[in-house]
């Protein structure tokens, strides 16, 4: 019996980590739209890939997790960074069907599925609603994403002739990337016909050699597994009803706000639809999405005015950016927006200590600015999904949270002196994962371990790059020499020190 049935499993899923998953965003994202949010005791996610969200969620905050995804060398690798973190976290290589029927698992306040729903069965699809229906809390949160139509309507056709072509047209024995390589090479030949499908669909060759560039992982798992089937809104909810939930509000918090990504003769269009899956609809079609990021809640509960206003004060955040770098400029879907100063400025000010405050103690202070709750909130929203700010935890919490997540940090920074899998950092402050590329990491471990400045930090790095025959890329080129690698790492620390350091002290990762 082939226990893949379908999917990949040759080629390891990327090292991604998703902010949605952490249980600190969701509850922002709800009380934007008005609605209770539960307190998080116990979470699960479906599907963990390589578990970089489930750990560092796990580590950084009090939740206890659980976490499956049946490919076994994913599994080992999960279970290693959370042996070395000592989280609250239980880890299963088993597949859906088992994992949903085991009967030591409690009921979850949290739910998350990313990059699932849309690559597994309809089978595996009715397990995973049943489970829902069964193990999610009343009030509980589903976080869940996929490909969406209208958006992959275009490109649909062209994916399933490369999924086709490496399974028939591929050389016995060939290797899951020379399969890969085939489709594509295949795929150039039948665009250099001018078919009448490319002239009719001019957009589909632009994302054609886009997706030439990108990591064959990735490619493995998002174009070439056996089931791969995006999905309207509508149809989801189909599904998700089953479960006793309800479509809350959009994970993608920048979509939360309409005024930067609708006109306004389409947001009035949508306010006139009543019917929750055909406005969302619309708005897909509107927008053209391909990926949805979504939160659902079994049994939704709207706050009134005096419950929400004491949610959103007592809620704090951390700005995570030093306040001059912030553009205050942002791209959408209907051009660039400016964002106002005299709301934004004040906010960001008032965060400039990089210390977790309440959306109260702000809203006091600005309040003399003339600053309201519905702009306060809106800040809110908009430098979270910027990726400048973020939703703090309680003092205890991130006190609990110190320990695990220091571990889980020294492991993934150990892991830095040989490869560049891993790009975040736990934070206890903030519950979830913070940037930190691999020089950042190794100037950390360096401090770690005693070393004092910055040409210091540089030596330490250098020394496990060149270990591993690596050099440092500059400007797409390989630097040649040791002085010309250690100059541009010396450059680099300084830069960390300077401007970074004091943002990681801050979220208590250095």
């Amino acid at each position: 019996m082939d226990w893949t049935r379908g999917y990949v499993t040759d080629m390891g899923y990327t090292y991604g980590y998703y902010g949605e998953l952490n249980p600190q965003r969701a509850r922002l994202a709800l009380l934007n739209a008005g609605l209770a949010c539960p307190e998080v005791t116990t979470a699960c996610e479906l599907g963990f890939g390589q578990g970089l969200s489930a750990n560092i969620h796990a580590a950084a905050s009090g939740v206890q997790w659980y976490a499956t995804d049946f490919n076994p060398v994913q599994a080992s690798f999960a279970q290693t960074l959370a042996s070395a973190s000592g989280a609250k976290l239980r880890l299963f290589d088993d597949a859906f069907e088992a994992f949903c029927a085991r009967t030591d698992l409690p009921d979850f306040d949290f739910i998350g599925l990313h990059g699932i729903w849309s690559w597994i069965s309809n089978a595996n699809r009715a397990v995973i609603v049943d489970f829902l229906r069964r193990k999610l809390k009343v009030g509980g949160v589903l976080y869940i994403s996929y490909n969406t139509l209208p958006g992959w309507g275009t490109f649909a056709p062209m994916r399933k002739l490369m999924a086709q072509h490496a399974e028939v047209m591929s050389a016995p024995g060939a290797g899951r990337e020379t399969r890969i390589n085939g489709a594509i090479e295949f795929i150039d030949r039948f665009s250099a016909l001018n078919p009448v499908f490319l002239r009719a669909n001019p957009q589909v060759a632009e994302r054609m050699e886009k997706l030439k560039n990108l990591s064959r992982n990735y490619l493995a798992h998002e174009y070439f597994n056996a089931d791969w089937e995006p999905m309207y809104f509508s149809d989801l909810h189909d599904h998700l009803s089953q479960a006793k939930l309800n479509y809350a509000c959009s994970a993608n918090l920048m979509e939360s706000v309409d005024v930067v990504n609708l006109t306004p003769s389409q947001i009035e269009f949508l306010s006139q639809i009543p019917h929750v899956a055909m406005r969302e609809t619309m708005r897909d079609f509107i927008g053209n999405l391909q990926f949805r990021r979504d939160y659902w809640v079994k049994g939704s509960h709207k706050l009134d005015r005096s419950g929400l206003r004491d949610a959103l004060g007592a809620m704090r955040v951390v700005l995570h950016s030093p306040p001059d770098s912030i553009a205050l400029t942002i791209k959408t879907p209907v051009g660039e927006a400016t964002l106002s100063e005299t709301v934004y400025k004040p906010f960001i000010q008032a965060l400039a200590d990089h210390k977790p405050h309440s959306l109260g103690e702000i809203s006091q202070v600005l309040s003399k600015a003339g600053i309201d709750a519905s702009q306060l909130i809106q800040c809110a929203i908009l430098l979270v999904s910027m990726n400048h700010l973020s939703v703090a935890q309680e003092a205890s919490a991130v006190s609990q949270a110190a320990k695990t997540a220091n571990a889980l940090n020294l492991q993934m920074m150990q892991m830095a002196r040989s490869n560049d899998d891993i790009h975040e950092l736990a934070s206890p402050v903030t519950g979830g994962g913070f940037s930190a590329n691999r020089f950042i990491q190794l100037f950390l471990l360096a401090r770690q371990q005693g070393q004092k400045t910055p040409r210091q930090w540089a030596e330490f790095a250098w020394r496990h790059i060149k270990e591993y025959g690596q050099s440092i890329l500059k400007e797409g080129k390989a630097l040649q020499g040791e002085e010309e690698n250690l100059a541009e790492l010396t450059a680099l620390a300084e830069q960390f020190e300077q401007k970074q350091l004091p943002l990681y002290k801050a979220l208590q990762i250095a």
